[in-house]
């Protein structure tokens, strides 16, 4: 049976406490700290600090750090800080880690979220809002639509697809209004430079590019170029990270102001192929990069595009960075101030 997204009529509220970024000291976290600052809510993070680091991204954050799944700390959190949206971004998300070690994906993103659920659940709150991951829906037909199946391929997308289970039975049974976002390609980094990744041994396309234009790398491969796409190699909806923080801000006052329960795609309803992604990065650095072509990798599907119709009708939210050389402009000047200072 198909659990409905939600069971009650929703009414506005007062905006007034805070928000809890779980996840927050990490990449995209840390940009949603930002935005929701910037949109003039008090921001708490709960990290426990083991892949995030704190910066001037977080100056205008409280921060406590620990495990989502400590209940007794989450519990005092909630309380003290008067919380009345949670965000949660904490959790593994490495595909290929997850693959070689489900068990420490499903205890980590899975279990974990549970504890975080049964304690809010308790506090009450006016906003959940869950990251989740396009990796949910497999190797869907794009563009893909918040409808279209859900069938995961790795323990990575089973964990997420899991927790959004469990969010909306939860809701249903709760007054637990929520909002499920699902990323589709992150990249780029905060546009004043507060921000960026800083996770080692990356494997995002555009991350592992930088690197290599800063010389931290030898080069990058291309894996596959007989995909049936403009170019051969795959394509992929990239969304500037500042936008889907945006995003967030937006879903939180969305439910906040009395919107119903949803479930999002996060993308801009295109793509970018892997070469076009490459070539952007040599233009803004104004040199070649070594570029290896390799075979496929097992299970990269050949175009994921997000339809992104009901993020457009739903949330107050419209995209600022859609631009490629915009995107690897702000990464690649994120990657030189954390190699060389500025």
């Amino acid at each position: 049976m198909s659990v409905p997204l939600t069971n009650r009529a929703r009414i506005a509220r007062p905006r007034s406490g805070s928000v809890l970024v779980t996840g927050g000291a990490g990449y995209i976290g840390s940009h949603v700290v930002l935005a929701l600052a910037g949109a003039g809510w008090p921001v708490v993070i709960l990290d426990n600090l083991s892949t995030g680091r704190l910066g001037p991204a977080h100056a205008r954050a409280a921060f406590v750090e620990g495990e989502v799944d400590d209940q007794a700390l989450v519990r005092d959190t909630l309380e003290r800080h008067d919380v009345v949206a949670v965000i949660h971004m904490a959790g593994s998300i490495i595909v290929p880690e997850s693959v070689r070690d489900p068990l420490s994906y499903y205890d980590n993103n899975t279990s974990a979220a549970r504890a975080l659920l049964d304690v809010c659940v308790r506090h009450g709150l006016d906003a959940f809002i869950f990251s989740s991951t396009a990796a949910v829906y497999g190797d869907a037909t794009s563009p893909i639509a918040e409808t279209a199946p859900t069938e995961p391929l790795n323990a990575y997308g089973a964990s997420k697809l899991m927790v959004e289970r469990i969010v909306r039975d939860t809701a249903y049974a709760h007054d637990l209004p929520f909002a499920i976002l699902r990323y589709f390609n992150v990249a780029g980094a905060d546009p004043k430079g507060r921000c960026g990744q800083i996770v080692e041994n990356a494997t995002h396309l555009l991350k592992v590019a930088c690197e290599v234009a800063m010389g931290e790398r030898s080069g990058i491969s291309i894996f596959g170029t007989d995909y049936p796409t403009r170019d051969g190699t795959c394509i992929r909806d990239f969304i500037h990270v500042a936008d889907l923080a945006s995003a967030h801000a937006a879903a939180v006052d969305y439910l906040v102001g009395g919107g119903a329960s949803t479930i999002l795609n996060c993308g801009y309803g295109r793509g970018f192929s892997v070469r076009e992604m490459l070539d952007a990065v040599e233009r803004q650095c104004g040199r070649k990069l070594a570029i290896h072509e390799a075979p496929r990798r097992a299970g990269d599907a050949a175009e994921v595009i997000a339809d992104v119709t009901r993020i457009g009708e739903t949330l107050d939210w419209q995209p600022a960075h859609a631009d490629l050389d915009e995107i690897v402009a702000h990464a690649l000047a994120w990657e030189e101030k954390r190699v060389f200072g500025s």
